[in-house]
């Protein structure tokens, strides 16, 4: 355990800069890439603008020829922020351990388009990638915060628009209920060194543009259906508002027959495994990942 590095990931989290009174969703927009853009990508990466699905994206692959099989990646940012870019560094460590090709999707935002345009957009990447001859099965989705979440519900609507599901599927710290109702959105409070309850509320509100979060793709961890979904990796730390999110997903995905790994470590904030070189367990967390991918898609392969 490296309770040091853990110790001082935190001091520096919550000494980060803060928007002074109410932001505008551009000065957001903007702090949330310069605090992403320090994050390290590891050499021996190759970077291509792309399209998917009628939306841009950028296909992250080895500099050398990649194993078989497709990372579908989405970033976090509460649904209002982000890019490819912003989770380049943790695409990137994940192509690096896996050899395996990614194609980050650059997903309309919220408010200028709210919930369900996310979903829509990552539907139609997953169907773009199965209509250009890749099997289902060599395809593994994955995200972080809300694009863990997007794993998730694009998963969801895959499977309710007839489509086959994807080999698996990977979550960094997902958003998994814009309800809010999670007991560690209380216990948690002042412990996340990143986020606040109330934070949250005002952008999940940027998010829902006035519709109920009592649905399944709003709510995947208390209402959505995980019958005939594929295995999930879930990875989170205890010092998150979001904690039960996971935790209840991974219950209902127990109940409904889904093979789940629930990940949680102590101690750490949000989307810890993107701290790589700051923290240890980012990097054994990353390894974690890393190998489940490897296992799905080599399952599939020997299928």
């Amino acid at each position: 355990m490296s309770t040091e590095q853990r110790r001082a990931l935190d001091s520096r989290l919550r000494e980060a800069p803060q928007p002074d009174g109410p932001a505008s969703i551009e000065r957001l927009r903007e702090g949330f890439a310069g605090f992403m853009a320090p994050f390290p990508i590891p050499a021996g990466i190759r970077r291509t603008p792309v399209e998917a699905g009628g939306r841009a994206a950028v296909l992250v692959e080895p500099a050398t020829d990649p194993r078989p099989g497709t990372i579908l990646y989405f970033h976090g940012g509460s649904y209002i922020l982000g890019s490819p870019q912003t989770a380049m560094a943790l695409t990137a460590q994940l192509v690096r351990r896996t050899g395996a090709r990614a194609i980050s999707l650059d997903y309309r935002l919220a408010p200028e388009h709210p919930f369900p345009a996310a979903i829509h957009d990552g539907l139609a990447a997953y169907r773009g990638l199965l209509d250009s001859g890749a099997e289902a099965s060599s395809i593994v989705l994955a995200g972080d915060s809300a694009g863990g979440g997007l794993a998730v519900t694009t998963t969801v609507a895959a499977r309710d628009a007839g489509l086959p599901v994807p080999a698996g599927i990977v979550a960094f710290s997902p958003g998994l209920d814009q309800t809010r109702s999670g007991a560690s959105m209380t216990t948690k409070e002042g412990v996340d060194p990143m986020f606040t309850a109330e934070g949250m509320r005002r952008t999940g509100e940027l998010y829902l543009d006035g519709q109920d979060p009592h649905q399944p793709l709003l709510a995947p961890a208390v209402l959505a259906d995980l019958t005939g979904f594929p295995p999930i990796l879930l990875q989170v730390g205890t010092n998150e508002l979001l904690l039960d999110d996971s935790v209840r997903l991974a219950d209902r995905a127990r109940d409904a027959g889904v093979d789940v790994i629930l990940d949680i470590v102590a101690d750490v904030p949000h989307v810890f495994p993107a701290f790589v070189g700051t923290l240890d367990e980012a990097s054994e967390a990353l390894d974690r990942a890393a190998l489940f991918i490897a296992q799905r898609l080599r399952t599939a392969a020997s299928a």
